[in-house]
C-alpha cells in the first residue's frame, strides 16, 4: 500500500461526523506527499462510502466487530496494517479512537501522535502540529524510525466540506478473530437525552466566556445574539457555574458546531473550547487580551473591552 490510510469510525452503518474530517486530512496529506489514499472501516454493517475519492476502501467485516471492543478493533486493524504496509495511518480523534488507537500503536511498537491540529510537508516528510498547555504552545512533531506512523486528527482541524469527490474500489477482508481474544463484554450503549437546543443546526452563534465576569452580565451578550438572529452559546466555565444551561456549551465536553459565523465574546480560546468551534466558516473574536489563543483561529479580531465593544456593535447593527 505505502500510502495514507484513513480509519473511519461508524455506528449502525452511519459514519461519525469526525470521520469525514479525518478523510479530508488523509486526502490532503496524500496530495501533498504524492501518496495514494486508502480507507478502512470496521463492523458488521458498513456505511455507504460512495462519492469520496480514494484509491481503495478496505472493509473489515466480522461478527466480533459488530459491537465495538478495543481488543477486536486493534487486532483487526493490526492485521490490515501488516498486510498492506501504509506509511501513515490517520484516525479521527474520537473517544473510541482514544480507547483503541494507543493499544494498536503499542502492539506495533510505534507511538500515536494524538490531537493533531495542523501540518506541513518538509523534505518530503509530514510534520504534524499539536497544542500544549491548553493551546498556549504549538509543537512540531516529526516521525522517527520506520513506518507505519499513527496520528489522530482533532475535531475541526480539517474541513469535511473540503473532501474531494470521486469513487473507490471496495475490498472486503475478514480478520482472524475469536471470542477468547475479546476481554471486554459490551453492555447497553449509553444514549444522551435529547437536547432542547441543537447548536449544530445554528447558522450564527454568539458564544460567551469568562470575560463576562458574572451571570448578571449575560444579557449584554444575549442582546448581541438577538441582534444577529443567533443562538447563544458558552464556554465550559459559564455552564459549570450554572450561568447558562449545559446544553449551550461548546467544546470537547459540549457540542461541536460549524456555523456560518461564530462570535466568541470574552473567550480566551483554550483547546477544549477550540475543538468545538474551529469548523465555523467565519470566526469573530472579541477579547481584551491581544495574546489570547482565540485570535490564532479568528478570521476577524477585536481587541477591546467587551462591555464597550458589544454595545457599539449592537448600536451599529440597529442603524
Amino acid at each position: 500500500m505505502s500510502g495514507v490510510l484513513a480509519v473511519l469510525e461508524q455506528r449502525d452503518a452511519k459514519l461519525h461526523k469526525m470521520s469525514l474530517e479525518a478523510l479530508a486530512a488523509a486526502q490532503q496529506f496524500g496530495e501533498e506527499l504524492g501518496l495514494p489514499v486508502f480507507v478502512a472501516v470496521l463492523g458488521a454493517e458498513i456505511p455507504e462510502l460512495a462519492g469520496y475519492r480514494a484509491d481503495k476502501i478496505h472493509v473489515l467485516e466480522h461478527e466480533l466487530l459488530k459491537e465495538y471492543t478495543p481488543d477486536a478493533y486493534s487486532i483487526a486493524l493490526k492485521q490490515l496494517v501488516e498486510k498492506h504496509q501504509p506509511k501513515y495511518v490517520i484516525f479521527p480523534h474520537t473517544y473510541q479512537v482514544r480507547d483503541f488507537a494507543p493499544k494498536l500503536a503499542t502492539a506495533m511498537e510505534r507511538v500515536l501522535v494524538s490531537d493533531v491540529v495542523g501540518h506541513r510537508v518538509e523534505n518530503g516528510a509530514l510534520v504534524l502540529v499539536r497544542q500544549l498547555f491548553q493551546g498556549k504552545i504549538n509543537a512540531d512533531i516529526r516521525f522517527d524510525g520506520d513506518a507505519p506512523y499513527f496520528a489522530s486528527i482533532q475535531a475541526g482541524a480539517f474541513r469535511a466540506d473540503k473532501l474531494k469527490a470521486g469513487s473507490a474500489a471496495v475490498e472486503k477482508m475478514t480478520p482472524e478473530l475469536n471470542a477468547s481474544q475479546i476481554r471486554t463484554k459490551p453492555l447497553e450503549l449509553f444514549r444522551e437525552s435529547a437536547r432542547a437546543v441543537d447548536l449544530t443546526a445554528a447558522e450564527i452563534i454568539v458564544s460567551v466566556g469568562r470575560g463576562i465576569k458574572e451571570a448578571e452580565n449575560i444579557p449584554v451578550v444575549q442582546k448581541l445574539a438577538e441582534a444577529l438572529g443567533a443562538e447563544l452559546a458558552a464556554s465550559r466555565p459559564i455552564c459549570d457555574n450554572g450561568w447558562l444551561p449545559m446544553e449551550r456549551q461548546v467544546g470537547s465536553s459540549g457540542q461541536t458546531v460549524s456555523p456560518k459565523m461564530y462570535v466568541a465574546v470574552g473567550i480566551s480560546g483554550a483547546i477544549q473550547h477550540l475543538v468545538g468551534m474551529k469548523g465555523a466558516k467565519t470566526i469573530v473574536a472579541i477579547n481584551k487580551d491581544p495574546e489570547a489563543p482565540i485570535f490564532e483561529v479568528a478570521d476577524y479580531g477585536i481587541v477591546g473591552d467587551l462591555f464597550q465593544v458589544v454595545p457599539a456593535i449592537i448600536e451599529a447593527l440597529g442603524k
